[in-house]
């Protein structure tokens, strides 16, 4: 396929960054969205150009680095991660945008790399454990019950790629938190830390800059693992229910 990209290139935080053009002429449909990039920057490279910056690591869809807006969709036209689209997801002569994720929280560290260093420090808040489980086998003996289970292993799948925080009108990290929140809140190994955990990491959520959550949906129409909008009214009941207690 013959393509074009326009991505946003900015040399640093301080640096006003814009949009350039680049054209593309032998372009596999079998080709991952990211392989396109690594091409496209082995012949700026070789040309004597800077290579475009962006984050990957695991590239299997795991562990939640990669994250682009392209076309002004977070991970773009497929709901996945941007390592697991391929580019026979568009057609010869397409104009493909390439944007970083944008929000105030989320600060452009170069081109498409963002400093998503908030999301760790909402985690810091209280996501954790103290009660001592043992080994695997031990913990896993806890009974709990099949629906808690269920619910907790789908919150437990968030991979922190931050696509919820790039498709909120409100660039509101809410489902990002309920997701962390959820996965301890509904097991017995999280009990203890339950009520200060939702404090303090929603107090956390909203240090950072993020903004209010008002339902919207689209955190959950772009997350690549489907995590639920339930998800935040499981958090929005833990908070209520630990501020009252708070007051009484």
């Amino acid at each position: 396929m013959k393509i074009t990209v326009r991505v946003w290139r900015q040399a640093n935080p301080s640096d006003e960054g814009k949009m350039v053009g680049y054209d593309l002429d032998d372009v596999s449909e079998h080709m991952s969205f990211l392989e396109m990039l690594d091409v496209l920057n082995e012949r700026l490279t070789l040309e004597g150009e800077e290579p475009i910056a962006f984050d990957s690591d695991c590239r299997e869809g795991i562990c939640g680095m990669c994250g682009l807006v392209i076309n002004g969709l977070a991970h773009g036209p497929e709901r996945t991660t941007t390592c697991q689209l391929h580019m026979r997801s568009f057609k010869d002569g397409d104009v493909i945008d390439i944007e970083p994720w944008r929000s105030s929280s989320f600060p452009v560290v170069k081109d498409l790399v963002v400093d998503r260093g908030a999301f760790d420090r909402i985690i810091q808040a209280g996501g954790y454990i103290s009660a001592p489980t043992g080994s695997a086998p031990e913990a896993n003996n806890l009974p709990v019950p099949k629906e808690d289970a269920d619910h907790a292993f789908e919150a437990a799948t968030c991979i922190g790629c931050g696509a919820c925080v790039a498709a909120c009108p409100n660039g509101s990290a809410m489902l990002f938190t309920a997701a962390k929140i959820t996965h301890l809140g509904l097991l017995p190994q999280g009990q203890p830390e339950r009520a200060a955990r939702v404090v303090g990491m929603v107090e956390q959520h909203d240090h950072e800059g993020f903004g209010n959550c008002t339902n919207i949906g689209e955190c959950t129409a772009a997350c690549p693992k489907g995590i639920p909008l339930e998800t935040i009214s499981r958090l929005n009941r833990d908070l209520l229910g630990a501020l009252a207690k708070g007051k009484a």
